[in-house]
């Protein structure tokens, strides 16, 4: 197999002794990816603004916590479907002078703005859900249970709708909010059955607290995988290692060096690295090589390789740290 090799500063060295292979399965979504996500994003935006002005007149006719936990999650959302819209619509736009990697970052930006717009409407939930435990509010409970059921099955809709293109960060945020709103219709409904049941009102802000604390997480691991993302980290299902080596694995190269490996968006990632050769007659064929290698075992199709071959002793010896060569005479 493959083995690590001694590292030059500034990245990981992997070097070539015999061919060995992984298998790895990448899925590649691109601009019709982008373009089917865009037409989720805009019914299900379509669909909330719609919905939550029902739903918040009903909970404030109603006086439900839940109903208007329900209403505060679903124009929230239509906020974040919007921002998720026009992020989508701006990562479309090709490189540009200014810009030549493209918005895809966009997305990504998108993204953690609706982690933080969710984070602060399960505070101020929580908030409230606090307030109703200490001084708790007669509600409704058959309002509660019809209108927190329509509410369900739309969510359940725009849910799957959104699921069918959840490949980016992006509109794996959107989704996020539509499952919390989701999960809000069930806990109403739940909150509307005991209260019908046994007049027990303390239970719509006690599943309006648990419904948080589900959200919280999902959005604290999302918010993780973005930063992520905004530090250069190495995409998630990539291991450095395994490319390295697969890439020195290449006849005709040495070792690889200085390996990098970024997303520029969520759907397409970037690699850099320095391929030491054996000689740099055969530098075409193995760039081709390399370029195929990376897009169908790893799906890295923005590839800079920088090729190098081995210092002659003497000149290794001139450039090492306080040694210098002059010219005859100087």
């Amino acid at each position: 197999m493959p083995s690590v090799g001694a590292a030059p500063a500034g990245g990981a060295g992997y070097s070539h002794h015999n061919h060995g292979h992984h298998n790895h399965g990448h899925d590649h979504h691109h601009g019709h990816a982008a373009a089917g996500s865009g037409r989720a994003l805009l019914w299900s935006l379509l669909l909330i603004l719609g919905y939550a002005t029902v739903e918040a007149v009903a909970g404030w006719r109603a006086d439900s916590m839940a109903l208007l936990g329900d209403a505060g999650h679903m124009l929230t959302d239509a906020v974040a479907l919007a921002m998720a819209l026009l992020a989508a619509r701006l990562g479309q736009r090709p490189p540009s002078p200014r810009h030549s990697f493209g918005l895809g970052r966009v997305e990504v930006l998108a993204a953690v703005f609706n982690v933080l717009l969710m984070l602060g409407i399960v505070s101020a939930i929580s908030v409230e859900a606090v307030r109703r435990l200490l001084h708790p509010e007669v509600v409704d409970g058959p309002v509660v249970i019809v209108v927190a059921t329509l509410g369900l099955l739309l969510n359940l809709a725009i849910a799957l709708l959104l699921m069918k293109d959840a490949h980016s960060l992006n509109q794996r945020a959107a989704l996020l909010h539509v499952l919390g709103d989701l999960l809000g219709s069930l806990a109403a409904i739940v909150a509307g059955i005991v209260i019908v049941s046994t007049g027990w009102d303390p239970i719509d802000p006690i599943l309006s607290l648990f419904i948080s604390a589900l959200i919280l997480i999902s959005s604290l691991r999302l918010l993780r995988e973005t930063v992520h993302v905004l530090l250069e980290g190495t995409p998630r299902g990539l291991e450095l290692e395994a490319v390295g080596k697969a890439m020195a694995a290449v006849a005709g190269v040495d070792s690889v060096h200085d390996l990098h490996i970024w997303a520029i968006s969520s759907e397409r990632l970037a690699l850099s690295a320095h391929l030491q050769l054996r000689e740099l007659a055969g530098w075409p064929e193995i760039l081709e090589r390399e370029r195929e290698l990376l897009a169908e075992r790893f799906g890295i199709e923005h590839v800079t390789l920088q090729p190098e071959l081995p210092l002659h002793p003497l000149r290794r010896w001139a450039e090492a740290p306080g040694v210098g060569l002059r010219k005859e005479g100087a």
